[in-house]
């Protein structure tokens, strides 16, 4: 039984945490494929600021979950988690504020999806 249980944690949190991956990634590409422009036209932080705060926490995503992966353990509930949470919260302000507000700047915000063109 317990290990039927060491497996379900096993299974949870590496899902977990390669969901918070998939966030941080997709922010930090995001971040990457905008001109630096962009973000002083919207005020916001600079393309380096959050280029780099989305790609650390894109690296502390992936060292959270590659660990456990290679090794077959379940992801650390310490400072490993801390960092993956704190990254992937630095993701989803990155995701839920700034692009949005970039994508006005871009051409695709809200007011334009009434033209023919798709929003994805």
């Amino acid at each position: 039984m317990a290990n039927i249980l060491y497996f379900v944690e096993f299974l949870i949190l590496t899902a977990l945490g390669l969901l918070a991956l998939g966030v941080q990634v997709w922010a930090f590409s995001d971040a990457l494929r905008t001109p630096a422009a962009y973000f002083e036209r919207v005020y916001k932080r600079t393309k380096t600021f959050w280029a780099a705060l989305t790609g650390g926490a894109a690296f502390f995503g992936f060292l959270y979950v590659i660990v456990p992966i290679t090794t077959l353990t379940v992801p650390p509930l310490g400072f490993s988690m801390l960092l993956t949470l704190a990254g992937a919260t630095a993701a989803g302000v990155y995701l839920a504020d700034v692009r949005p507000a970039l994508a006005e700047v871009r051409g695709r915000g809200r007011g334009n999806q009434n033209r023919g063109g798709s929003s994805w």
